[in-house]
């Protein structure tokens, strides 16, 4: 069997490569008609695609089109709408040490590349990475997560009716499938996934040199300072809420891990956290249906074992049960649980929302600092002043102020992670900058040679040399090096 899959994707990856070899991926309407494919491909099958999502996660169809259907269309419009721009050749200046000459900037694809999906997200964070590729004029081999079939099974069966079959390849299975993969050489390969998987990927590209966009996660704070304005204050924790629980009950890498809060707030916060948490969600969560399930078994196991420390227990300020037969946790609270316990030193990835105290809010820069560095830093404040220190003292993937979650929909903006919490960004234009290379293109012509003839030469050469360096005169210099002494 191993024999089997490891024969099947060489094959793969070599008709890939010999297709890309052809060109025929660099047109521009190459491009547009494999934009258009995507675009035709959500438009018509998003009931298919809802209900693949439900099957592997429970979402609600309200829930699959905002953070997964409408997504990908958004992607795919706006890079149709902007791939012949992003194609153009970029006028560089040059010094006028090189006169007559020009320069430009020439983006061109990567190659053959390699995507891996996750689970939490497998439609959108399958296809918007396929739209940053083909937008480039790469070839893909797109593997699937394994712990989402259903969306898996509609990605193999669907996108090769739409897309070009000699350019864009899926491939499904498990480990054994990932391992054969990663033995290939690719020109590029991106990974939406956990650290853990990361760094074998990693290792496996370094054989290579294959450069890898690493999009990963993290323990993602909200800083909440106190907000004196009542509608401000409710705002602000309907949105936590929102976006804690409302998302893939909380399986988000983008989602908040935890909430920093000053002592004598915690109890107006929590209260507030619980209304809207019933507000949003109905006393009847697993009735409704409007929250989402856990993945599986395995992933609700280790859900229910954070909570199985029993100080961890004891910090539980709302919700906690649990609903094996539907793999379903409640929407739960907890206070000050112990820092040192598992929930605040791993990536939680579920629906638990520790809220910290500390007695200044200017504290929690220097407890986020005290772990990896996040993906994302939700700060809810008016305070200029502390705004800049957030932004100035930290470090994470992005911030962002008064919301949550709407950075990963903004275009204009690029996505990605920073030290553990990942490597590379993506979205809109900067998903076709991390899909090619930007080959620098130097015009120069034959005329206008200097050559000076002043002795002693070899004293004279290593000043005007020196000099040449010191004013950016590179390419004088090297024309000095080329010139033989003159008697």
């Amino acid at each position: 069997m191993n024999n089997n899959i490891g024969m099947e994707v060489e094959e793969t990856v070599r008709e890939l490569s010999q297709y890309f070899k052809t060109g025929k991926t660099k047109s521009v309407a190459w491009r547009k008609n494999q934009l258009q494919a995507v675009l035709d491909l959500v438009h018509e099958n998003e009931d298919a695609i809802s209900e693949a999502l439900y099957q592997d996660l429970g979402k609600h169809p309200v829930e699959a089109y905002r953070d997964e259907i409408g997504g990908v269309e958004k992607s795919a419009q706006n890079s149709l709408i902007s791939v012949e721009k992003w194609m153009a050749p970029k006028k560089s200046s040059m010094p006028l040490l090189f006169f007559p000459s020009k320069g430009e900037l020439l983006p061109e694809p990567l190659g053959v590349v390699l995507i891996f999906s996750s689970w939490n997200f497998p439609i959108v964070l399958a296809l918007d990475p396929i739209i940053g590729a083909i937008s480039a004029g790469n070839v893909v081999l797109i593997k699937p997560s394994e712990q989402a079939p259903a969306c898996s099974s509609f990605l193999a069966n669907t996108l090769p009716r739409y897309l070009d079959t000699n350019a864009v390849k899926v491939v499904e299975g498990g480990g054994d499938v990932c391992e054969k993969l990663l033995q290939h050489k690719f020109d590029k390969i991106f990974f939406t996934g956990s650290p853990r998987v990361a760094r074998i990927v990693m290792t496996s590209a370094a054989k290579n040199l294959t450069p890898v966009t690493l999009e990963l996660g993290g323990k993602c704070p909200a800083i909440f300072d106190y907000l004196s304005n009542p509608s401000d204050f409710k705002m602000a924790v309907k949105r936590i809420v929102g976006a804690k629980w409302g998302i893939c009950s909380g399986q988000a890498c983008i989602g908040i891990d935890y909430v920093l809060v000053e002592e004598k707030h915690s109890s107006e916060l929590i209260e507030l956290l619980k209304k809207f948490v019933r507000r949003l969600y109905g006393d009847n969560m697993i009735e409704s249906k409007v929250l989402s399930r856990i993945v599986n078994k395995q992933h609700f196991q280790r859900l229910c074992n954070l909570l199985k420390d029993p100080l961890v227990a004891a910090s539980i300020v709302h919700g906690g049960s649990v609903d094996e037969a539907n793999l379903f946790i409640e929407p739960t609270i907890l206070l000050d649980p112990p820092l040192d316990a598992e929930i605040m030193t791993e990536e939680i990835f579920g629906p638990f929302l520790p809220v910290i105290t500390v007695n200044k809010i200017q504290e929690s820069i220097e407890f986020i600092n005290s772990k990896p560095k996040p993906l994302a830093i939700y700060a809810f404040t008016k305070d200029k002043t502390f705004k800049r220190k957030i932004v100035s003292e930290t470090s994470s993937g992005s911030v962002t102020f008064n919301d949550t979650l709407v950075q990963f929909l903004c275009d204009t903006l690029p996505f990605g992670g920073v030290g553990q919490s990942g490597i590379g960004r993506y979205h809109g234009k900067y998903s076709f900058d991390t899909f090619s290379h930007e080959k620098a293109v130097m015009h120069r012509y034959l005329c206008l040679e200097i050559e000076p003839r002043y002795p002693p030469w070899s004293k004279f050469k290593l000043e005007f040399i020196r000099l040449a360096y010191r004013f950016n005169y590179f390419g004088l210099a090297l024309h000095m090096l080329g010139l033989k002494k003159q008697n």
